[in-house]
């Protein structure tokens, strides 16, 4: 597979390629020099969620059940 270098020194990851990483927009990427010169990207195996909310996920704590947000939709409470 042969991706062209923008004159920027970017290149545009395949999809494919991305998947097989497990990354996704969030996510880092690290590139690691081997004693025989070839170098590897390597992916952090994690997508993460681009959100400013990402840290708050699972503070909320308990909610109601199903049972008891159907009740109090139907005016049972």
């Amino acid at each position: 597979m042969s991706i062209i270098v923008t004159d920027k020194g970017q290149v545009t990851i395949p999809k494919d390629v991305l998947d097989q990483l497990g990354v996704g927009p969030g996510s880092e990427v690290d590139f690691r020099r081997h004693a025989d010169g070839t170098i590897e990207l390597v992916g952090d195996g994690e997508k993460k969620i681009p959100s400013r909310f990402r840290d708050l996920l699972g503070h909320a704590g308990p909610g109601p059940s199903t049972d008891e947000i159907m009740e109090m939709t139907r005016g049972e409470t």
